[in-house]
Formats: C-alpha cells, structure tokens, sequence
C-alpha cells in the first residue's frame, strides 16, 4: 500500500488540511510509503495578480480558519492580499517539490505543509525561487544546490508530469488522498476531512482489503 497525497501549494484547504496529513503522516510512515502529487491548481491562463481572485480568497479564508483552525498570516493577509501584485503560479512551488524529492522524497509531507505554510503565513512570493532555496535549507538541503536546479528544464517537466497524472486520476479538487493498493486507487478523502474521519476511513479500507 501507499498513500498518494495530491495538493497544491496555492490551496488554502490543502493549508487547512497540513496539519491532519502531517499527523497522518507521522503515525504511518513506518509501515506505509507517501507520495505527494502536486496538481497545478494554477497554471495557464489562471496565472496572474493575486489581486484578481483577491475577493475570492479574502471571503474562503475565513471559512478555512473557521473549519480547520489554521491561522493566515498578517504577512500574507496584509502585504500580499491587500497589495494584490504578487503573481499567483502553482509552477514554481510544484518545481521546488519536484526538487525537493530528488533529495528527501520520504519528507515531502512536511516540505508540502512547510510550502504552504510560507505563502499563507509568511507571505512568500510564489515566484521568488531564492525563498524555496532558504526553505529547502531547513531540511539540511544546500540553498545555492537547491535554486539553481530549480531552474533546471527535468524539474519543470517533472512537475509538469504531475499536474498530468493528478488529472488522470481524476483529482478534480485539493487535498485529495488515495491509498493505492496493486494499481487500484482507493480515495480517503476528497476536500478537507478531520485526523479522527481519515483515520476512521483508513482503517475501513485496510479492514476490506
């Protein structure tokens, strides 16, 4: 078995959600391998200032907080948000997983809670690769290694390949966790789900099959 793990960096539930799956995480990976898919929530044409889904996300970050009990930073609320001229890309976060896992692919969980916990508490900017450099530092990852492949052609089409497999799997909304059995995909949550429902739900499954 393992547990495919498919988010966006851009993903205020998948925020929401960090917590939970880091817990999840935490209990099973012992027994079980993590995979993290990330899904390009933003890509193409949806690319562009925060400031043009700004009312959007100033409404459904209150329901996140609300449902899930994560905070949003003053950082992002105050010098993203309301500035409204970062540009939001799922690119290059989905680029610093992909790198991030050629080096310590057994912590992207924690990468993927750390990814998003600087956008919507610290206020980084999506597009500034140093900051993913400083980031990966955490992990014992060097910084200087880690930003120049970032700009790396392999890594953009890794990441490329999973935006691609998200879609076939027919992820149409994040978080979304499956546990794969023998090439069979049994989905644990789709949306936002508490610790003790994923729990519940993990142990049903393992009980069926």
């Amino acid at each position: 078995m393992k547990i495919i793990y498919a988010y966006d960096a851009l993903c205020g539930w998948c925020y929401g959600f960090s917590p939970v799956i880091e817990a999840f995480h935490q209990k099973h990976r012992e027994e079980i391998d993590f995979e993290v898919l990330s899904g390009g929530m933003v890509t193409g044409s949806r690319i562009g200032p925060i400031g043009e889904v700004a009312p959007y996300i100033r409404h459904a970050y209150r329901d996140v907080e609300q449902a899930t009990g994560v905070k949003f930073g003053e950082a992002f609320l105050k010098d993203v948000l309301e500035d409204g001229q970062t540009i939001f890309t799922s690119v290059p976060p989905a680029i610093a997983m992909s790198v991030f896992k050629s080096h310590r692919a057994e912590e992207a969980v924690l990468f993927a809670s750390a990814l998003q916990k600087a956008i919507y508490y610290d206020g980084l900017a999506p597009e500034d690769t140093a900051a993913y450099g400083q980031l990966a530092e955490e992990f014992g990852i060097n910084k200087n290694i880690f930003t120049q492949q970032m700009a790396e052609s392999k890594f953009l089409a890794e990441a490329q390949k999973e935006f691609y497999r998200t879609q076939q799997l027919g992820v149409q909304g994040f978080p979304t966790v499956f546990a794969e059995v023998e090439n069979t995909y049994y989905p644990l949550t789709r949306g936002y789900t508490p610790l003790d429902e994923l729990e519940k739900r993990f142990a049903t499954l393992t009980e069926r099959i």
